[in-house]
């Protein structure tokens, strides 16, 4: 490990987050994105689309990765189109244009922003 690895503090405390109070978090606030870690470094949320719904997002100022859970559909990297399915890592540079199409089972993916959503601009993107 290096040393100033071993010598960073903590900024925020750990935490162990059950999925399903991820869950219902997210259905609980009514949209189709729910954060639930905020640190300066890194941002966390849920992103839930029904099949057949439209993608709305724009391009962000943060780097961006999804980690689906569950669903299929296929997503549009710039130029780019790839299917996606349970277990798929998508990672998105900022600045990409990028969103998913074709939902044709309800789409569930966690969402890891670097540095965390919103930080990089005040005019960021719509989010996830």
């Amino acid at each position: 490990m290096r040393e100033e690895q071993r010598n960073r503090k903590t900024r925020g405390e750990a935490r162990c987050i059950d999925p399903e109070e991820i869950r219902r978090g997210q259905t609980q606030s009514g949209q189709a994105y729910h954060e639930f870690v905020r640190e300066p470094a890194m941002s966390v949320g849920l992103y839930v689309l029904r099949a057949s719904a439209a993608d709305l997002q724009s391009p962000h100022t943060e780097d961006e990765v999804y980690v689906v859970q569950r669903g299929r559909a296929r997503i549009r990297l710039g130029e780019a189109d790839r299917p996606v399915v349970p277990g798929s890592v998508i990672y998105v540079p900022a600045g990409l244009e990028h969103r998913f199409h074709d939902i044709v089972e309800d789409l569930e993916a966690l969402v890891l922003f670097a540095p965390a959503e919103g930080t990089q601009s005040r005019g960021s993107g719509a989010r996830p």
